[in-house]
């Protein structure tokens, strides 16, 4: 059973997902922020902090860069001392590099009390059997996402992902594991939906279409998902409610319950937690230092 401290965590995260989308895109374009006092600074100090607050991330756990965090949730003490970090840095005339260390470097760059996490954790053996995969068996990198359909930074991620397959066809190997969030209330459906048309051969065209939709994801909408994928759709009403998909779905969950995983998308590499962003120049850079061919070929046997 999941516990009471991740519901609370993951019912949170949802509020926070939940208001940026109502605020829309705010947080990229305003020129002051809550609680971030700025009026003592040039014109050109105001620019540079805004910048690095639209880019550095937060500590706090909410997956949102510092400018978001202080628009959707101005109470994070978190996101105000690393604010207030920058806006010291810059005002002793810091660059941005500088500034983003200063952040990073304050009380507030981590949770009080914990070391900040690596950017890789030590490797971990993952469950991978029956879950659907992209990419070559022998590929020397293997990527195992914990993801969940209707999770907006799950839906951010995908072009990401896809982008780094194309770029490392023969390299990368991408396994799906699925983990519907208890606060996204259409993401166990289109969980079984997925689970359902990977029994079909299916489930790379309907990961697309749920993922295109991510917001969109009631019965009536998958089952249209799932016609346009080409299923048979009455193998498929039988399956989508059957006691076989959700079981798997139900492992899959407890897997990431066990390895850790709070929140989605949750990314491995080559078995190894991996927590910086899921972009390609970020993952290029881990693969370009981390994993070449000899290690990655060690580091695969994490992976069963």
């Amino acid at each position: 059973m999941r516990s009471f401290l991740r519901r609370s965590a993951l019912a949170a995260g949802a509020y926070f997902v939940a208001t940026a989308l109502v605020m829309g895109q705010q947080w990229k374009t305003a020129s002051s922020l809550p609680g971030v006092d700025l009026s003592h600074l040039t014109a050109a100090q105001q620019q540079l902090v805004l910048k690095v607050l639209r880019e550095q991330g937060c500590s706090c756990g909410c997956g949102m860069k510092l400018a978001e965090c202080r628009v959707v949730d101005p109470s994070c003490s978190y996101s105000t001392g690393m604010a207030a970090a920058v806006v010291d840095a810059v005002s002793h005339g810091k660059t941005e590099e500088e500034a983003k260390t200063a952040a990073t470097n304050s009380k507030w760059g981590h949770i009080q009390g914990e070391q900040p996490q690596k950017l890789l954790e030590d490797p971990v053996s993952i469950p991978t059997a029956g879950a659907p995969s992209i990419g070559p068996e022998n590929a020397p990198i293997t990527l195992v996402e914990f993801s969940d359909f209707q999770c907006p930074y799950c839906a951010a991620a995908t072009p990401e992902l896809s982008s780094v397959l194309k770029a490392y066809p023969t390299q990368v190997r991408l396994i799906f594991k699925e983990y519907p969030l208890d606060t996204h209330s259409q993401a166990h459906l289109a969980a079984t939906a997925a689970v359902a048309a990977q029994k079909q051969g299916k489930f790379w065209p309907m990961y697309d279409m749920m993922f295109a939709h991510h917001d969109e994801l009631s019965r009536a909408n998958i089952f249209a998902y799932a016609r346009q994928s080409g299923l048979d759709m009455k193998r498929f009403e039988a399956d989508i409610d059957s006691t076989a998909v959700n079981e798997f779905i139900v492992r899959d969950v407890q897997d990431g319950d066990h390895l850790g995983v709070e929140g989605t998308p949750t990314l491995f590499i080559n078995g190894r937690r991996y927590n910086g962003p899921i972009s390609v120049q970020a993952l290029k850079s881990v693969f370009d230092s981390q994993f070449k061919p000899a290690a990655a070929n060690v580091a695969q046997a994490q992976i069963h």
